[in-house]
């Protein structure tokens, strides 16, 4: 019986240290950076600008990135980042999300949906709510150097988006006036 208990409690032991220590060596390789989350859910590590150092995802894919400032990167339009950019990441896309605008003919729209077409066409499309706008792929492979800005004006983006969504739902009347 003694030596029974000198052979299984090291093995027990063990088990519990290689245990935590693969649980330990997981966390290190699944959230070293965003970028690396991003590329993890087949999203281009673009879409999120430089210098990104401070995030954090939950298991269901809810995530938070935190800026030091409002910022400014150009790609084939300009995009907004909000010191606090969210949202939930899905493979291919990005729900539900918040601190991203792009600027379309002048105005600024709260991106709501990131989501990228088949791998093959070279696709990503950025949903602003009634409209989705295609870019190429390419653009987004690699960070952008993203100025400091202050927020964009969204009232009109939103005001526009909020007519269109009128007009679709039928309201044509009371949305036509809201143009006008």
């Amino acid at each position: 019986m003694q030596s029974l208990r000198r052979f299984v409690i090291p093995l027990i032991s063990f088990f519990i240290c290689s245990s935590l220590l693969s649980v330990a060596n997981s966390d290190e390789a699944s959230g070293s950076s965003i970028y690396e989350v991003l590329k993890v859910h087949g999203l281009p590590m673009g879409l999120l600008p430089k210098g990104v150092k401070n995030f954090s995802l939950d298991n269901s894919g809810k995530f938070e990135v935190h800026l030091d400032s409002a910022c400014i990167a150009q790609f084939e339009n300009e995009l907004h980042y909000d010191m606090n950019v969210s949202g939930t990441l899905r493979f291919g896309q990005i729900d539900g999300l918040s601190g991203i605008s792009a600027q379309d003919l002048f105005l600024w729209f709260p991106v709501i949906e990131i989501r990228v077409d088949i791998p093959s066409s070279g696709l990503i499309y950025f949903d602003v709510g009634v409209v989705s706008k295609q870019f190429s792929l390419s653009s987004f492979e690699t960070p952008r150097d993203c100025l400091a800005a202050p927020g964009p004006d969204l009232r009109d983006g939103r005001q526009i988006v909020e007519t269109v969504s009128q007009i679709r739902l039928g309201k044509h009347d009371d949305a036509a006036r809201t143009v006008m």
